[in-house]
């Protein structure tokens, strides 16, 4: 049985990508395979099954991260993950959102964190932390009756934290951080899989026989809680918000082989998965934590693009139990030694799903 420690791995802090290529489809791809083969991204339709279906992951990063000011001066930032659960109790007026918030001292429920970008929207805290160190922040709907459009007023792109910006978010991020096909806001971190793909590269897919597919998951806090026991039964995952299209559902059904482009991807069609090739249309949601060693069975996908991630991580827990452990890890460590960029806006490898 693995633990946590088996998923570690040294990584150059050099070899940590600051920024995206100088194009999108300008990334290195490395295909796992006998042997590994050292490309450059465009070449991944060259690699794929015939008539692949390719899923993608159509959420859209929004604007979550607000910088704010507590009463006594200090500051505070506020990441707005997802709606809070409907029996929440927040004042009247006000909607509830969980958030992960940042600021020096405790919170306390009822305390305001005044937006720094508007002063004028008053945030506050309605519950002590709770699951992953969440709290629920009360917006008032006064100030604005969309959740999404305040944020595109006080909000900033929420990069991640190994992603170093002194003065935030830049024009190239906006765009780039950003997949060509993101169509449903929600997500705080992007489908990084699919940040490489251009319209030319889904041409030349379509032109060769494939077909793309989209559903939509919403990163929750699952991700940005790391796994803090070695016994990895223990760890439990945060609830994800999907939603599978009945023409993505009907592709799947159609026998061809799937490609998910990202680990999303596959999180959402294995949660959906009814059966061999068979998925539930329509919303639903998802903790499923998935690693080697528990005898998981995949019964969507056949083939998988994933960017390269952090060491100890669900998601590298869940491309090596889609790929194998060893085969996985040996890919790791070829692309740490040939020096392959890593994590949000590195470089992508192509995998397919090790026989049962």
């Amino acid at each position: 049985m693995h633990t946590k420690a088996d998923f570690a791995f040294e990584l150059p802090p050099g070899q940590i990508a600051q920024a995206p290529a100088p194009t999108r489809d300008g990334s290195r791809l490395l295909v796992v395979g006998e042997p590994l083969i050292d490309t450059r991204f465009p070449a991944l339709i060259d690699h794929l099954p015939p008539e692949a279906v390719v899923i993608v992951n159509d959420a859209r990063v929004v604007p979550a991260r607000v910088h704010g000011r507590r009463p006594s001066g200090g500051a505070a930032e506020v990441l707005f993950v997802e709606p809070a659960a409907a029996d929440e109790p927040v004042p009247p007026g006000h909607v509830g959102w969980r958030c992960l918030v940042r600021a020096g001292g405790k919170l306390h429920p009822g305390d305001p964190i005044t937006a720094a970008r508007d002063p004028a929207v008053a945030l506050r805290v309605a519950s002590a932390r709770g699951e992953g160190g969440a709290v629920t922040i009360a917006v008032p709907v006064a100030t604005v009756p969309d959740v999404y459009a305040l944020l595109d007023r006080i909000g900033e792109l929420p990069l991640p934290p190994y992603i170093e910006r002194a003065g935030g978010p830049d024009a190239v991020d906006a765009e780039r951080y950003q997949t060509v096909y993101a169509r449903t806001p929600g997500a705080v971190a992007a489908p990084t899989a699919g940040l490489h793909l251009t319209p030319a590269v889904l041409d030349a897919i379509a032109a060769r026989g494939g077909t793309i597919a989209t559903v939509t998951l919403h990163v929750g806090l699952g991700t940005f809680a790391p796994i803090r026991t070695d016994d990895l039964a223990a760890h439990a995952m945060h609830v994800e918000r999907y939603d599978v299209p009945a023409a993505t559902a009907a592709l799947i059904a159609s026998g061809r082989p799937v490609v998910a482009i990202g680990t999303t991807v596959v999180r959402t069609l294995e949660s959906a998965a009814t059966g061999p090739r068979q998925v539930a249309v329509g919303p639903g949601a998802t903790s499923l934590f998935i690693r080697p060693g528990v005898g998981y069975q995949f019964q969507i996908v056949d083939a998988l693009v994933t960017n390269f991630h952090l060491p100890e991580s669900t998601l590298l827990m869940l491309v090596a139990a889609f790929a194998g452990y060893d085969r996985v890890m040996a890919a790791y460590r070829h692309a740490v030694a040939a020096g392959y960029r890593f994590f949000s806006y590195g470089d992508a490898m192509l995998v397919r799903r090790e026989a049962p």
